[in-house]
């Protein structure tokens, strides 16, 4: 584990879909890494929406039963990118891979003002799978016109293959030991049908599979091929994923613990297509190696292997030292307080003298209840806004059941500051606890 564990009233007991709900996440790239934990590298849909156009920054989140979520935070945002778009923006659908005890990140990002024609695939590199990283600069030859969301397969032999495209274009070609630049030149991948964007490479049995979304107007459905080479030629196959009910579609395939997933975006909370939800739902083959039509579920997938185990004592609660704009604490005192009246616009309630530790990566925990459907609260924390915080309904206002989560960076120290702000529905706070990561 990356955090100090996870309280038991915290765990979820079974899977629903969308998984990651505290914030909107697009594009998910899943990778299972050397620690047995598998990780969703995700794009960052803005709250409130403000368009594809100005998303700004990448989350992970990490599991080991893809059930219980860990939100390890941002690891970059279009302002750590010093050769990129000076308006930022544009950090669309990345991935990630591992050689030689480095991660690597890659990421699509223009460099210049007229965004579709300056397009890019930056790298930033760590050590570890969720923090940590610094940009590196971008892969010379690769970018132009719409040449986006970019995959990296690394094979058996460990050799390493890029992949990306756009505008109807797909290509892919080998990249060098460096993992930043390509061996020779990218070549188009032929034998796809219908390639709009969003490639994705894994294999299975000594067959690769290329899955990529199609240009069926405003639904896009994900489509594969085959190929006994990680370059092609391939043979188209078919569709795999129907439409989602959002307006675009990007996934991956992954298999963990003995069992294949694809991880997929829909808008099924917000039901705004610029606010988007991570989905896993199972993926199963024929015996000829072809993939079965992958049933979208409510209940997503179970548990695999056991959750894990809580270490209450990592966790401390904060406390409520200022409310305002309507907002009270109701209830007593310590762990009976209830902050209620948020709903009013510019409520707030703010925690004070949060305990930072050495400085760094903190998981927060905001215990909630709300009779609507969905409720949000503003988030800052040292003065520092982030987005809107999700808050799905709990079916009652009245016991703080609902755990919203979300990973901040705090200072070192106790004089740490997280406020919430309602104006976003009725809701009612019962706490909040955080925890610090081990770095």
């Amino acid at each position: 584990m990356t955090t100090q564990g996870i309280p038991k009233a915290f765990i979820k007991p079974a899977g629903h879909n969308p998984v990651i709900t505290s914030i909107y996440t697009a594009d998910p790239s899943a990778h299972v890494w050397e620690d047995g934990r598998i990780y969703i590298y995700a794009s960052h849909d803005i709250d409130p929406p403000r368009g594809c156009d100005l998303m700004d920054a990448y989350h992970v989140f990490s599991s080991d039963d893809l059930v219980n979520w860990v939100d390890e935070g941002e690891i970059l945002h279009s302002r750590d990118v010093a050769w990129g778009r000076p308006e930022g923006g544009f950090m669309w659908a990345p991935d990630c891979a591992y050689k030689d005890g480095t991660y690597y990140f890659y990421y699509p990002h223009p460099s210049g003002s007229d965004w579709n024609d300056t397009w890019k695939i930056g790298v930033a590199t760590s050590d570890k799978p969720a923090s940590g990283f610094v940009d590196q600069g971008y892969i010379e030859g690769l970018g132009g016109f719409a040449m986006i969301d970019p995959c990296v397969f690394v094979d058996d032999d460990s050799r390493a293959y890029m992949y990306y495209g756009g505008g109807s274009k797909c290509q892919g070609g080998e990249l060098g030991e460096d993992m930043m630049s390509i061996k020779g030149s990218m070549q188009d991948m032929t034998g796809l049908e219908d390639f709009h964007e969003a490639a994705w490479v894994f294999k299975r049995g000594g067959l690769y599979y290329l899955t990529y979304a199609d240009n069926l107007e405003d639904n896009n459905r994900m489509r594969y091929a085959t190929s006994r080479h990680p370059l092609g030629p391939w043979t188209y196959q078919g569709i795999f994923l129907e439409p989602t009910g959002c307006s675009t579609t990007h996934g991956s395939v992954v298999e963990y613990k003995g069992q294949w997933y694809l991880f997929y975006h829909n808008q099924d909370i917000s039901g705004h297509g610029n606010l988007r939800s991570v989905c896993i739902d199972s993926l199963h083959f024929n015996e000829d190696g072809t993939i079965q039509t992958v049933v979208q579920t409510k209940s997503s997938v179970k548990p695999v292997g056991e959750a894990p185990e809580a270490e209450i004592s990592a966790y401390y609660a904060a406390s409520v030292s200022t409310t305002g704009g309507g907002a009270e604490v109701t209830g007593g005192s310590g762990a009976e307080a209830v902050v209620r009246g948020l709903d009013a616009g510019g409520a707030y309630c703010e925690f004070g003298g949060v305990d930072g530790g050495s400085g760094g990566r903190a998981a927060m925990y905001i215990h909630y209840s709300t009779d609507e459907a969905l409720a949000k609260l503003n988030l800052t924390v040292n003065g520092h806004a982030y987005t809107l915080i999700n808050a799905p309904g709990t079916g009652s206002g009245k016991e703080a059941v609902g755990v919203a989560s979300f990973t901040v960076r705090l200072q070192p120290g106790t004089q740490n500051t997280i406020r919430l702000t309602g104006g976003h529905g009725r809701i009612a706070v019962g706490g909040l606890s955080v925890s610090r990561f081990e770095e």
